[in-house]
């Protein structure tokens, strides 16, 4: 259907093309092409069609915005994206009204002011009073947008308390995740520790590292209600970390650790019913371009509640399970990730 319309409009553009070429080669036959009236006439039309291209165009975009607001992220599942989303469509809100104004009056403009016999051109080159309230207005309201986007993006990363740690680890083309345990201490790591046995390159020698839990499956559990800092790393090349129903994304460099931190707020279920979705996950998405099989790197995000999660950590992978390692001091093994992964 999107594609006969899009057809239509096409075909339609361009037979008002050639008729638009017929009648300035009629003109041209009968002589009057130069005359002054059929100067005014060609203003008219022209004018005309501006006001009818607004109508169109701005029902066109109503339209649109509409029909596609169905595709939109569902409600935001963390604490910070509520805030997030709220300036977001305040910012939406006045870039919709400045459009409709200045569309407006541009067409508007164009028709009332075309050439004719009523009316000659009025030099105008200065307007103080208009100049100041065109700087001064967009100045208040940019710099009021301005200041409130720093103050959510400070509350984002502020350290918060009672946080668990959990580092997500990237590499082509897939994630994996890994959870502090008991003492919320993510053990040390040395990317010449990494195997096939152990592909954090985690130091089995370090003690914090013991009760490290870690994930290689294609699944993330987090639980409800929990406060949680991530610490991302890379292995090869950049890659993003995407968390769109939670409103977080945070590039993972190789040789540093970056961090994010968000509070779940939905669980995987609840969410299924606000979206009326039964087969609806949260995902974990490389947002940058990482390689030929960039595509395939996901991750489903389950939120469980406190107890479920429990639940599920306790049937994952310990740290302490992988190959010994040679000492921390042979190798110059970094704390919490190690910005040498």
């Amino acid at each position: 259907m999107t594609l006969l319309i899009t057809i239509t409009i096409l075909l339609g553009i361009i037979v008002l093309a050639r008729l638009m070429t017929i009648v300035q080669l009629s003109s041209e036959l009968t002589g009057s092409s130069d005359s002054q009236e059929e100067q005014v006439r060609h203003n008219n039309s022209n004018g005309f069609g501006f006001i009818v291209f607004m109508v169109l165009g701005l029902g066109l975009f109503i339209y649109m915005t509409i029909d596609y607001s169905k595709h939109l992220l569902p409600v935001s599942a963390s604490e910070h994206g509520v805030g997030l989303d709220k300036l977001l469509n305040i910012n939406w809100a006045i870039i919709g009204v400045v459009f409709f104004i200045t569309q407006i009056a541009l067409f508007y403009f164009s028709y009332k002011y075309r050439d004719n016999k009523k009316h000659e051109a009025y030099f105008y080159p200065e307007n103080y009073k208009l100049e100041l309230i065109w700087t001064i207005v967009p100045t208040i309201v940019l710099t009021t947008l301005i200041i409130t986007g720093l103050k959510q993006w400070n509350g984002i990363f502020s350290e918060k308390e009672n946080s668990m740690n959990v580092q997500v680890y990237g590499y082509q083309f897939a994630w994996i995740t890994r959870y502090s345990g008991p003492d919320n201490i993510l053990g040390k790591s040395n990317y010449k520790l990494i195997t096939d046995d152990n592909p954090l390159g985690l130091d089995a020698s370090d003690p914090a590292v013991k009760d490290d839990i870690y994930t290689t499956g294609n699944e993330m559990h987090i639980p409800l209600g929990q406060e949680l800092k991530f610490q991302f790393n890379a292995r090869d090349v950049i890659h993003s970390a995407y968390f769109p129903h939670f409103r977080a994304q945070m590039n993972l460099v190789p040789g540093m650790n970056t961090f994010f931190s968000f509070k779940p707020t939905i669980t995987t279920a609840e969410m299924r019913k606000i979206t009326g979705n039964d087969k609806f996950d949260y995902v974990l998405l490389c947002n940058k371009i990482c390689g030929v099989a960039h595509y395939t790197m996901k991750m489903k995000v389950v939120v469980d509640t406190p107890a479920d999660f429990k639940a599920w950590l306790k049937s994952q992978k310990k740290a302490s399970e992988v190959k010994a390692a040679p000492p921390v001091s042979t190798l110059n093994s970094t704390a919490n990730g190690s910005n040498s992964i």
